[in-house]
């Protein structure tokens, strides 16, 4: 099958403003071979995750939490059963096809901000539409929406080095928005900042989420789970725990509780 045909599968499947379940996998195993040995990281989960649900999982390491986000994000794929995205079984795409389904369809933001030291802001936010068919003029406009909506328009023109940890992993966070995905993926997005810039970026996520976004977040931290709607923990490749979070915390007031870097 053609990558573009891929698409197109996924979009026909749904009609509009029907769908309610974004992601939905059915007895997902993933194995990996090392030597003689062989490592059963998924244990046959069965899930669903629905349009604007915003998810965080939480596991040791080794729990499978990340073998389950690769899959999601269609870096990997499952050793057997399924994972349908929007509809459309992606599981056994070829690497072509799933590379367009990640750049059209999926948003991804890592503890790392994984930006090009000499490209500026605006330029390492446009990135991801270089493989789209808009204009120049286009790709250029799309990027700087992008950073409005996470408040650095006025950063557009700086480098990385000019930038705070939190200001570059909003520039990521833009990035990842660029082409309009239907989820975000987060991968310990705030592994790397302190506490109050932590929250920042969770209020940024919640925001978008707000707006309709799906987010699922990877996060070892539960300060940071906390703002998620649901947890899901991981042990032993299957999934342990399924909750909602019953008392949700909103990242903005919480912001009003920390002291800034000038207290």
């Amino acid at each position: 099958m053609k990558p573009s045909s891929v698409i197109n599968e996924v979009e026909s499947t749904i009609p509009p403003d029907e769908a309610v379940e974004v992601i939905r996998v059915e007895a997902l195993h993933k194995y990996y071979q090392l030597g003689e040995s062989r490592v059963h990281a998924l244990r046959g989960i069965d899930l669903s995750i629905g349009r604007g649900e915003f998810l965080a999982i939480m596991g040791a390491s080794g729990s499978g939490k990340s073998t389950f986000m690769n899959i999601l994000g269609c870096l990997d794929r499952p050793s057997s059963g399924r994972y349908l995205l929007e509809g459309g079984d992606v599981s056994q795409h070829d690497k072509k096809a799933l590379a367009l389904i990640r750049n059209q369809k999926i948003g991804f933001v890592f503890q790392g901000f994984n930006l090009l030291a000499r490209t500026t802001a605006l330029e390492n936010t446009e990135l991801p539409t270089l493989y789209t068919k808009m204009k120049k003029r286009e790709r250029q406009q799309r990027a700087s929406d992008a950073l409005a909506l996470v408040g650095l328009s006025e950063r557009a023109h700086h480098f990385p080095s000019q930038m705070s940890g939190g200001q570059q992993q909003r520039v990521a966070i833009a990035r990842a928005l660029v082409n309009d995905p239907r989820i975000l993926l987060a991968d310990e997005p705030t592994g790397n900042l302190d506490s109050r810039t932590s929250v920042e970026i969770m209020e940024i996520f919640q925001r978008l989420n707000d707006q309709g976004l799906t987010i699922v977040l990877v996060t070892h931290e539960h300060d940071i789970a906390q703002f998620s709607k649901r947890v899901l923990v991981f042990r032993d490749g299957t999934v342990r725990k399924d909750d909602l979070v019953p008392k949700r915390p909103t990242a903005a007031e919480v912001l009003k509780t920390l002291p800034t870097l000038e207290d």
